[in-house]
């Protein structure tokens, strides 16, 4: 059972997190009676915690703000959201990146050690980008132990469910039930996802996990020496592989072509692609892709006329997804 401290934790961080809370959600989220809970928010209240109830069968409990509030608490959860939204302000798009940085220090310097801890590991590169939606994210305590295994540069075993962004096409799989064994690099946020980049020692190469299909084996390796990430950059790296490219973070097939439809239709389309004017119905387009074929089936995204300007890579590209759409057409 809990002990009365604790459960005062419990209870206060719970009335933190929403605007009103009924006295039976709380009986049943703490585990005690409803006289527990009464007597445990009279406990707050002499602590100086301005807490309102509302009586009755549906009666509950409100945590009001104000001047004479005492000090916020957070769970190890909360701390751990927190740590990541403040080293993610660079993203927002607003000048506060000092702030953050303020801020993130002074949560560190009233959190406990265990908690202080498990924030000063969690460190990561973030890149922007859209979130595109993701459903499976990655579990606080896996980005911690990622984390930690980076910092103290100790050898990985983890479960790894299935093979996706770690194996390039023609690769043979690992074992699912094989335990993976990784130099820990670096962790990355982009898109809405979480990715470590590691050193895979069954593969003997560098290799991007998804964290969100992590699970870390515990005790961890032996210490290693890092190894010279390819471009010393993660954020880097990460983007350059997404683009299909190996060092650079540019897209191994580029082209230039032109678009018969105006700049202004085509601009916000294009991505990271460069755009320039012509006259009012064509404009000159050029655009990166991981594969020239992949390039062709972009541009034909416009659903317009396209002039292939260079290289010859392309045209045969465009011949080729023909060949293709018509034998699909034929079927």
């Amino acid at each position: 059972m809990a002990t009365t401290t604790s459960r005062l934790l419990s209870l206060l961080s719970l009335l933190q997190t929403r605007r009103d809370w009924p006295g039976a959600l709380l009986a049943e989220r703490l585990n005690v009676s409803h006289r527990t809970v009464r007597r445990d928010v009279d406990r707050l209240r002499d602590m100086g915690y301005n807490i309102s109830a509302t009586m009755g069968p549906d009666g509950g409990y409100h945590l009001d703000a104000g001047n004479e509030l005492p000090p916020l608490l957070f769970d190890d959860d909360q701390a751990i959201a927190l740590a990541v939204a403040l080293q993610t302000a660079t993203l927002s798009g607003a000048n506060i990146e000092e702030a953050a940085v303020r801020a993130l220090a002074t949560v560190r310097q009233v959190m406990p050690s265990r908690v202080r801890h498990r924030l000063a590991a969690l460190t990561f590169t973030a890149l922007t980008g859209p979130t595109g939606g993701n459903t499976d994210k990655a579990q606080p305590d896996v980005l911690v132990a990622l984390s930690a295994a980076i910092r103290s540069r100790e050898v990985m075993r983890f479960d790894y469910a299935q093979r996706h962004t770690d194996q390039r096409i023609g690769e043979p799989a690992v074992p699912t039930d094989a335990p993976r064994r990784v130099e820990p690099h670096h962790l990355v946020t982009t898109q809405g996802r979480w990715y470590l980049v590691a050193w895979d020692l069954q593969r003997d190469g560098w290799r991007i996990f998804r964290a969100d299909r992590i699970s870390p084996r515990t005790p961890t390796g032996p210490r290693f020496m890092p190894r010279e990430l390819p471009g010393g950059d993660a954020a880097e790296f990460v983007a350059a592989r997404f683009k299909g490219a190996d060092r650079r973070n540019e897209w191994p097939c580029v082209g230039r072509v032109i678009v018969h439809r105006s700049a202004s239709e085509v601009a916000p389309f294009a991505g990271d692609g460069i755009v320039e004017a012509l006259d009012s119905q064509r404009c000159s387009l050029t655009l990166g892709a991981w594969s020239w074929v992949a390039l062709a089936a972009t541009l034909n995204s416009f659903d317009a006329d396209i002039d292939v300007l260079n290289p010859p890579q392309l045209a045969d590209a465009f011949a080729l997804l023909a060949a293709r759409n018509r034998a699909t057409a034929s079927q």
